[in-house]
């Protein structure tokens, strides 16, 4: 709807300055002073998209309480670069941590393993798979970006994530600490064991 209203008030020759949430609705109000017709269109559209957007950080503040009152989660999040979105999602596409024998097989619930070509002589690891969860498989891999770029956090998983990347460049090495993280996710949901800085690598 932030896009329709910037659309509309530019075709009557109005552009809306750059900005966000207040800052935006400030901007758009100022904007249509004395233009009482366009006003009668887009204020009843910019009231809706504050409802939404209201409503939306009410939403968010729910399922922050929710997870830290949630065993699983509260287990996941003190992993550098998961939060309580990524905590739930985890936690629900797993359902239960016996559905995945093995915590090294994790990786290709999320489709983060390498698929692999093999034709005569022809023999190499592809793009990853991309198969299962889209939207826990993103956001694995935010978590890995955040644990690279933004983490302050010392772990052997940071270590062992910067060394890679190094090596193999961001992308393949996020895409490694990604997997690397739904290993050790649901490690510490099938034991009920929090996150080890130390040995976050060696999971």
């Amino acid at each position: 709807m932030l896009h329709q209203i910037r659309d509309l008030m530019k075709t009557f020759g109005l552009i809306v300055p750059a900005g966000k949430g207040s800052t935006f609705e400030k901007n758009v109000r100022s904007l249509l002073v004395d233009q009482d017709g366009l006003a009668a269109i887009v204020l009843p559209m910019l009231e809706a998209w504050r409802n939404l957007r209201l409503r939306a950080a009410e939403l968010g503040r729910q399922l922050v309480a929710g997870a830290h009152q949630n065993q699983a989660c509260r287990i996941l999040m003190p992993i550098p670069g998961v939060g309580a979105i990524t905590a739930i999602s985890f936690a629900t596409a797993i359902e239960d941590p016996d559905n995945v024998k093995k915590s090294r097989s994790v990786g290709a619930w999320f489709g983060l393993t390498t698929r692999r070509y093999q034709s005569g002589e022809v023999d190499y690891d592809g793009h990853i798979s991309r198969r299962g969860d889209r939207h826990v498989r993103g956001l694995l891999f935010e978590a890995a970006t955040v644990v690279l770029t933004r983490s302050s956090a010392d772990s052997s998983l940071r270590t062992w994530g910067l060394k890679l990347r190094e090596r193999v460049g961001f992308k393949c090495a996020a895409v490694a600490v990604a997997r690397k993280l739904a290993v050790i996710m649901h490690a510490m949901l099938k034991t009920g064991t929090f996150f080890d800085r130390s040995i976050g690598a060696a999971a």
